[in-house]
């Protein structure tokens, strides 16, 4: 079996477990659902919940890699008390990182598509009717959305195949670098437009009067979906960052560090996307097409707009990037841990694997787009994501839960004291009651709801 590899810095953890954290979701959804929800007010209501619901079960997830030293594939065979059967917790973990990838690829290929269209300066002079075509001629084409999810694949599982030192961590500290570079450049731009400070006060000074006009409580409802969510918690894809770390440092410090800049990095989104958004007359919580269809009309009117759109879709595919390698890697792992495959054979494996599960996703926009799984106007990909995003993110997280912190399971006090060990902030005992008994709840509501507003809404 392949030694265990460890970080070679803890920075390099914390860039990676921030870069797995920060995906599309704080960099895509979170700017159109705080744009819907009335800006700022909503800001302080996801903050919040970022606190009191992701912040413990990622130190949970950190805790279980870093005792049993394994994925999340083996770590529960490892703690659990014998005869227990926690570790099928493990096999709902290895399916998420799976399906999960299923959609995502996908996704991250469109981000690389458009730098691709916006360094050719293919959206120059176009009405906003053609920018939008653009979107939707690539839906419609089954090729170009293979090749672009291909390049992904096999970009990202080639950087996997150098190994967690000299591929994983090497690679993701130069993109979060430039990604935060490219960030500041292209936040300092927005904020300097002519009209820019209306959408500053938008995102910054809080109005609940705008949030309860929208309705308080799906304002409420999808603060602690996208807190509980945009970490990918439940799925092992942070216990897996834990097997690789040091006792140094105490958990509770660690994920506070990687929320801080998980969160650090949805907030400077917002003032790239907010600004521009006022600045050109655009509603900013339009949906999923703000950064498809409406930000490219918005660089089109924007002096140097090819320049910062180019710079724009480079940060998106960053961001896109460092999430598909974080969980490949995880995916890596499982099979290693397993099967005692080596490195190589686990990357030729499963990128195989990866590509033909992408498949479906890549072609139910146009080939497979009379599958309609979820009622019409639905795609597989929205068949996808409810599966990982409704189901087995929430699942996964309430039992990680419940192993930390029940006596048939691993137990508060081989958690707390994993937890705790190493210099830093300590997980609170008095916490004990909360994550035990109130966080569960919380847990089974957003699971419920996920399913009202799907269903019955």
């Amino acid at each position: 079996m392949e030694k265990r590899e460890h970080f070679s810095s803890r920075l390099g953890f914390i860039l990676i477990s921030a870069g797995c954290a920060i995906g599309l979701g704080n960099v895509w959804r979170f700017p159109y659902i705080t744009g819907k929800y009335g800006g700022a007010a909503f800001v302080l209501v996801y903050l919040l919940f970022l606190v009191i619901l992701g912040l413990p079960i990622m130190v949970m997830e950190f805790a279980v890699g870093r005792a049993s030293q394994k994925s999340a594939a083996k770590s529960f065979h490892v703690l659990e008390p014998a005869g227990s059967k926690w570790h099928i917790t493990g096999y709902l973990a290895i399916l998420g990182n799976y399906m999960l990838m299923m959609f995502y690829t996908t996704v991250a290929g469109w981000m690389i598509y458009y730098v691709y269209k916006m360094i050719r300066g293919e959206f120059s002079g176009l009405t906003p009717d053609e920018v939008g075509g653009i979107f939707g001629g690539m839906l419609a084409d089954p090729k170009a959305m293979t090749f672009w999810m291909l390049v992904i694949v096999l970009l990202c599982f080639g950087i996997c195949s150098l190994g967690l030192q000299k591929g994983v961590e090497r690679i993701t500290k130069i993109m979060m670098s430039f990604l935060i570079v490219i960030l500041v450049v292209l936040c300092v731009r927005s904020i300097t437009l002519e009209g820019a400070a209306e959408g500053i006060r938008f995102y910054l000074i809080p109005d609940f009067k705008k949030m309860i006009e929208n309705g308080l409580g799906e304002a409420v409802y999808a603060a602690m979906g996208q807190a509980f969510f945009t970490l990918s918690l439940g799925i092992g894809a942070m216990a897996i960052f834990g097997s690789y770390i040091s006792k140094e440092h105490r958990l509770l410090s660690e994920s506070l560090n990687i929320c801080l800049l998980d969160t650090g990095i949805a907030l400077m989104a917002g003032l790239v996307i907010f600004p521009a958004c006022f600045a050109f007359g655009v509603d900013p919580g339009e949906g999923p097409g703000l950064v498809f269809v409406t930000l490219p009309n918005i660089f089109n009117q924007m002096a140097g707009g090819r320049i910062f759109g180019t710079l724009f879709f480079i940060f998106m595919t960053f961001a896109a990037m460092s999430t598909v390698i974080a969980v490949f890697e995880n995916i890596l792992s499982f099979s290693i841990d397993l099967w005692g495959w080596d490195r190589k054979k686990a990357v030729l494996v499963n990128g195989l694997l990866i590509i033909v599960l992408s498949l479906p996703c890549v072609l139910g926009f146009n080939v497979l787009g009379n599958i309609q799984p979820l009622g019409a106007g639905s795609t597989i990909q929205d068949l996808e994501d409810f599966i990982i995003s409704n189901n087995l993110l929430p699942i996964g997280s309430l039992l990680y839960l419940l192993f930390c912190t029940r006596k048939n399971g691993w137990g508060w006090n081989n958690f707390i004291a994993e937890a705790d060990s190493g210099k830093g902030i300590k997980f609170p005992q008095w916490a004990r009651f909360y994550v035990s008994y109130i966080l569960p709840v919380i847990i089974i509501f957003i699971l419920f709801m996920g399913y009202w507003q799907k269903f019955f809404a």
